[in-house]
């Protein structure tokens, strides 16, 4: 059965914070709490809104992965909270290729220019996820200054 890629409902609150800290907290060690991340306990305020939106990947009614577009403008956006459970990374169920596609269709519908991601040093198999996709490393320095950084991004 395949994946249903849809946009976040207010009752899927709940799940996709267990999803994002379990991987965080208990895959990577990162000593972070869900409280430390506002645009992850207020979705519909932070990611829904402008040319912005944020999409749960389903198997069945489980929620196996999460990806977040947050409008920076001008004709920017920035890729967020990209996170799959690793019972469905990679084949066969291609999770996070079939979000990253929805979260590119949806900036390519909507004229943006750019999107830009920020990511941490851990996640070295995102990074070469995203490589493959077409991203490219950009230097801290030469973000956009409109581009928000995260406190994950900055340590």
């Amino acid at each position: 059965m395949p994946l249903d890629i849809r946009p976040y409902l207010p009752g899927d609150h709940d799940a996709v914070i267990a999803l994002v800290l379990a991987i965080q907290r208990d895959e990577f060690g990162i000593p972070i709490t869900a409280e430390e991340q506002p645009d992850l306990l207020d979705i519909p305020r932070h990611y829904q809104q402008g040319l912005g939106n944020f999409w749960v990947a389903l198997d069945r009614e489980e929620i196996v992965g999460t990806i977040g577009l947050l409008d920076i403008g001008p004709d920017d956006a920035a890729l967020r909270k990209m996170f799959v459970a690793p019972s469905h990374r990679g084949a066969p169920h291609r999770a996070g290729s079939a979000l990253l596609a929805t979260c590119l269709d949806w900036s390519r519908q909507h004229h943006l220019t750019r999107v830009i991601l920020g990511t941490t040093e851990q996640f070295q198999a995102a990074h070469r996820f995203y490589e493959k996709a077409g991203f490219r490393p950009i230097l801290p320095g030469n973000l956009p200054a409109h581009f928000p950084r995260m406190r994950l991004e900055i340590q």
